[in-house]
């Protein structure tokens, strides 16, 4: 993938590093708001940045795959292009958490329709090479 999807590989490592920035994020607030370790809830602000960083974690078992099915049909671009965008959903979905959960949902979204989009390509790409 790596060579023939450069753009799509370096879109994914940026996606991995998003995930984590917020572990790192939940760190500080573990010690910020006191909720030792291996405790996973115990100050409404700490668990956000906790839900936050499962939930990252939830959509890029979804992500990965969706790639490298939806990449070989979008090509390097728009691959690229859609795993970016996952990125910048999830940091806005990060924010909007941490400061009202109920707003969360444009970056919910800019998480979920590239995901979608790369999968119903996978299954676009994999129907039609067995027609």
């Amino acid at each position: 993938m790596l060579t023939a999807f450069p753009l799509t590989t370096l879109a994914l490592i940026a996606a991995l590093f998003v995930y984590a920035g917020l572990g790192i994020v939940v760190g500080g607030a573990r010690a910020k708001y006191g909720v030792p370790a291996p405790q996973p809830t115990g100050h409404p602000e700490f668990d956000k940045r906790n839900r936050v960083h499962i939930n990252t974690l939830e959509q890029l078992a979804l992500l990965v795959p969706a790639v490298i099915v939806g990449a070989p049909v979008l090509g390097d671009l728009i691959a690229g292009g859609l795993t970016a965008t996952w990125c910048l959903g999830r940091v806005i979905y990060a924010r909007a958490y941490y400061a009202d959960p109920a707003k969360r949902g444009p970056g919910f979204g800019l998480t979920f329709f590239p995901t979608l989009i790369m999968l119903v390509a996978g299954l676009w790409g994999g129907v039609s090479a067995l027609i």
